[in-house]
Order: structure tokens, then sequence, then C-alpha cells
């Protein structure tokens, strides 16, 4: 039987695929000298491959209602990228500095201030209304009913001795039961390493001491306005 995409994720396969192919350019440097591939024409094609086969497994949550979709669609290809460097035996550590470096040069292609933009809008007192909505309804029983698939968190605000804007509790995630379904535990951990990376390039300390993936009850995520954001935006 033919795997079908999700009418939500094909409308934007295109942008998806895009990234992807982007990501790839951006990785070829590290790829040789980190990996010691040779064939970046041949790893190109089957990434691409893997990736067609990844979308089809995407699990929907919710659209564009749903501000976890947007992270399924941003990193979910690097999972495909994981699968096919272990099938050309790549050492895990390896596959999550190619994973990070990636990140973090395609983060880098926008300039300073579209991306330190993205990160005042993230600590915007609207984003942060949406997220405690958000994830006051990913508890409900209705909620993960309808979208079983999806992350449970809450939210955190912080008390008279705490130095972060707000955190997060991840009390199930979306990528830790993706990678339980279709045997991606291996390369989990490359996923998780990259919220780092993703959240300095845009001005935001990201603090994190356990996660789901490590076994722990919940991912603490907790962010902070970097001190160089906070003096550009005075």
């Amino acid at each position: 039987m033919t795997e079908t995409i999700h009418p939500f994720y094909e409308s934007h396969r295109g942008a998806m695929e895009a990234a992807m192919r982007h990501r790839l350019d951006l990785a070829e440097t590290i790829l040789r000298e980190r990996a010691h591939l040779s064939d970046i024409d041949g790893i190109r094609r089957e990434v691409m491959d893997e990736f067609d086969i990844v979308i089809t497994q995407l699990p929907y949550v919710g659209g564009a209602e749903n501000r976890m979709s947007h992270f399924f669609m941003r990193l979910i290809g690097f999972l495909a990228i994981g699968r096919v460097l272990r099938r050309h035996a790549v050492p895990l550590p390896v596959i999550g500095d190619i994973g990070r470096e990636t990140l973090k040069a395609q983060m880098l292609t926008m300039s300073e201030a579209e991306r330190l933009a993205l990160g005042h809008q993230f600590l915007s007192p609207e984003n942060l209304a949406m997220v405690r909505e958000q994830a006051a309804q990913s508890t409900t029983e209705n909620h993960q009913e309808e979208f079983p698939a999806d992350f449970v968190y809450e939210f955190v605000e912080p008390g008279p001795g705490d130095s972060f804007d707000f955190g997060i509790n991840y009390k199930a995630c979306g990528f830790c039961k993706f990678a339980a379904q279709h045997g991606d535990k291996e390369i989990l951990p490359s996923i998780c390493g990259l919220d780092f990376d993703d959240y300095a390039t845009r001005g935001i300390h990201l603090e994190r001491t356990q996660t789901l993936a490590q076994g722990a009850s919940h991912c603490n995520f907790r962010f902070t306005r970097q001190r160089r954001m906070i003096d550009q935006k005075r």
C-alpha cells in the first residue's frame, strides 16, 4: 500500500524539501571531513529518498493551530539524515555534530537582525500567552485522544529566586513517540542536541539538565534572554 502524506504537510512539502536541500549543501564539508564520506551526491539522493519516507510518517497534531507542528516540520528531516548516516556506519556522536553544525550554519545564513527578531518574538508577551494556552490544552484528555502523537507540556513561571524568563516542562515528547514507533531511538539524541544552538542563534540562552530521551520524567527547558539581546532592545 502506498503511504500518503497528510494534506497539511503536503501543502508545506515544497518548503520542507528546499530546507532539506539547503541543509545538505551546508553539510557537504563536514560530511567529508567528519563522516569521511566521499560520494556526497549519493548521500544527498539517499537522504531525500529517506525524507520522502519520513514525511509520510509525520504525525498530524493539529496543523497551523498547534505550535508543535512547526517543530515537527522544521526538525524531522534531521532524522532522515541520521537514518542514512547510520546505514553508512557514521558514529552517533558524529551524527549529532553534523546535525548541530548544519542547523547552526542554516540559521546563520539569516542576518543577525532577522535572527534576533525571531528571539524577541519568541519571548514576547503575545507568544508567551499562546504557549501558556497551548500548554494547558496539551494536557487535556480530549487533546491527547485526538492527537496521541503530540507533545504534552506545562508552562513554568519563574519564581522569586529564578533568573530565567520562562520555562517549559515537556512531560511527553512527540519526537520520542515518533522514534519509538519507527525505530529511531538510537539517533533521537541528535534531535535533542539541536535545541541549544537553535535558540542561541536567536539570542536566547537555553538551560536544560534532563530529557525524556535520557529516561527523565520530563525535559526541563528554561529560557533566558541573552544580555546582548537585552542591550540591543534598549
